[in-house]
């Protein structure tokens, strides 16, 4: 159970409200995401592309582009090697967009999940070598792989890395000072890097590409109309990977998805409209939800259950009966994808409540035969249902490997990066990892961590935070409208949490079906009476209601003659239309009953 908590930040917000023309409400909403500065709020409520930062001050981002525009008048050859998730599959369509408008011959390649790998590789280089390829330009994958850069160079190729993961690095033995160890590449651009004055680090590798690209197009002489005319179709990809990459929703990043999601429902991208047909989507709002729920996991799909390069040919696709037939290729492998992560979550919870992992700090499982690509999927669900760091190993084609997801408590690439000598490969950041262990060292790599964990018990709860406590007769259509000038929710931009508190439940009534949401009727602390929604899919709401004040009670409660029973609720607010009439709803996420 997470332990509810009340924002504590202060600040003048009736001046802020006064000078942005917004609602008290609002402003402390803005405050309590850290944005103190009128710059910063600014920003936040008005920011456009033009706001966005200077490409050029990114290391070694003008060196790229300069190689890359004397490479195409040099009419050599280039390969764009990305990867197999939805960052890697939209910076690999945005670069193959970008140079071909700039008159260069480029095709791409995409690493096979099983057969690759994460990452360029020497298989891949020796291919782009024997098909003639002179330039290879790595996207949201490089920034580790200096063995195989080296390689391509003693071919007499030529690399350029774009990247957003963290830079490796060594500790000197006697200081403990990090050596960040940098790659033999022509140019390495990646805002990670030491030596890299980008003012905003926390961007996704579509966006390098994006930035480069638009960089790039005016020092290949394009016009100014059609380069403006590009960058704004693709920024659409940029988007879909910042929301699907799971990067924080702040600075540009907030003006990149913001402005992509404008733009998505009249993109010109034949094969992003087949699948927003064929997800349901063609008839509704788009938001940072779609993308990362619905849009995101069905592109990702082929890239789990087959190879990537079946969304990056949507993407690129120009008929539009053969993006309709890929699009419903990849819905279907994303129900299939659905099914092989539930029946791995469950074996997983099995093991853990069955032994003694359920003690650890870090949860270290390994399901031998579970399908490799489902492993981070698995692993998100373990962390968020035991509220610790997870990771979730298998055996794949080239030894046992797997992917952690990790909680703001805990740095699971620093933490993995004291235990190198347990793997063949690994990379990641903060927040998530990918990696290969060097032989079965399944058990060293638990107990390593594990002993090396200091995560306290405060660190492992979760904390609700609440933006404040509002009264349901505060919420008017006016407000809720003033809501949306907040969006686009996600990482680093949560969604407002408002909680309201000593309802008396009058009434409890069940949908029709087991999806509908429960209708909750209640007597609010002002004396009026409210109806609530919540959607209670595993059915916990009645039996807790049991479980609480005593068997019966949510009997009583669905005959509407309960006593006694109190809520408090954490709760969002919306405007429900249907039919052409409009109310008012709110929306329980999460709830105590009290006495």
């Amino acid at each position: 159970m997470s332990e509810w908590r009340i924002a504590a930040k202060r600040a003048d917000f009736n001046s802020i409200a006064a000078k942005y023309g917004i609602t008290p409400v609002t402003a402390r909403l803005i405050r309590n995401r850290d944005m103190i500065a009128d710059e910063d709020i600014d920003m936040y409520l008005n920011g456009t592309l033009d706001d966005l930062h200077d490409p050029a001050k990114m290391t070694d981002m003008v060196k790229a582009c300069s190689l890359i525009q004397q490479y195409i008048s040099d009419e050599k050859k280039f390969r764009i090697i990305g990867d197999y998730d939805v960052d890697g599959i939209c910076a690999t369509y945005i670069l193959v967009q970008g140079l071909r408008m700039c008159g260069a011959y480029v095709d791409y390649a995409i690493p096979h999940r099983i057969h690759d790998g994460y990452g360029i590789n020497e298989q891949l280089i020796d291919a782009a070598f024997k098909d003639g390829r002179e330039v290879i330009i790595t996207c949201d994958n490089g920034i580790s792989a200096s063995d195989q850069i080296r390689h391509a160079l003693d071919l007499g190729m030529h690399v350029i890395v774009t990247d957003h993961h963290e830079v490796p690095y060594d500790e000197d033995e006697e200081s403990g000072e990090r050596l960040e160890l940098l790659l033999p590449a022509e140019a390495v651009v990646d805002p990670h890097r030491e030596d890299d004055p980008y003012p905003f680090k926390g961007i996704c590798g579509a966006v390098v590409a994006w930035k480069l690209i638009g960089l790039l197009l005016p020092m290949c002489g394009i016009s100014a109309r059609e380069s403006e005319s590009l960058m704004e179709e693709l920024i659409v990809e940029a988007s879909l990977a910042t929301v699907c990459d799971v990067m924080e929703l702040k600075d540009e990043n907030r003006i990149i998805v913001r402005e992509g999601l404008r733009r998505i429902s009249e993109t010109s991208n034949i094969g992003l409209k087949a699948l927003i047909d064929a997800v349901g989507l063609s008839e509704k709002k788009i938001t940072a939800y779609s993308y990362g729920f619905i849009l995101g996991p069905s592109l990702n799909a082929s890239g789990r259950l087959d190879s990537a390069a079946v969304s990056l040919e949507l993407l690129l696709c120009k008929d539009r009966n053969e993006a309709a037939r890929m699009a419903n290729e990849l819905r279907r492998f994303n129900e299939e994808r659905k099914a092989m992560t539930e029946n791995g979550i469950n074996r997983a919870v099995e093991d853990i409540e069955s032994s003694s992992l359920r003690k650890d700090k870090v949860l270290v499982i390994y399901l031998p035969d579970i399908h490799e690509s489902v492993a981070g999927l698995i692993a998100g669900k373990l962390r968020e249902r035991y509220e610790r760091p997870a990771i979730v190993l298998t055996d794949g084609e080239d030894g046992i490997k797997g992917s952690g997801r990790s909680i703001e408590a805990y740095n699971m690439y620093e933490a993995l990066s004291a235990h190198k000598e347990l793997f063949a490969k690994f990379g990641g950041h903060k927040m998530a990892a990918g990696l290969t262990l060097d032989g079965d060292v399944v058990d060293e790599l638990r107990s390593g961590l594990n002993d090396a964990c200091t995560l306290t018990e405060e660190d492992l709860t979760t904390i609700t935070l609440i933006d404040t406590e509002l009264p349901f007769s505060y919420v008017t259509y006016d407000f809720v409208n003033e809501l949306e000038k907040l969006e686009p929710f996600g990482n680093g931009n949560p969604r407002p949490v408002f909680a309201l508190r000593a309802l008396k439940v009058n009434r409890v009534e069940k949908g029709r079906s087991e999806r509908a949401p429960l209708q909750i009727y209640v007597t609010a602390p002002d004396g009026k009476r409210y109806a609530l929604k919540l959607f209670d899919r595993d059915g916990m709401f009645l039996e807790s209601a049991d479980a609480y004040y005593g068997r019966g009670t949510a009997g009583d409660m669905c005959d509407g003659t309960a006593q006694g029973v109190i809520i408090d609720v954490i709760y969002y607010p919306g405007i429900n239309e249907f039919r052409g009439d409009r109310s008012l709803e709110f929306t329980i996420n999460d709830y105590r009953f009290k006495r």
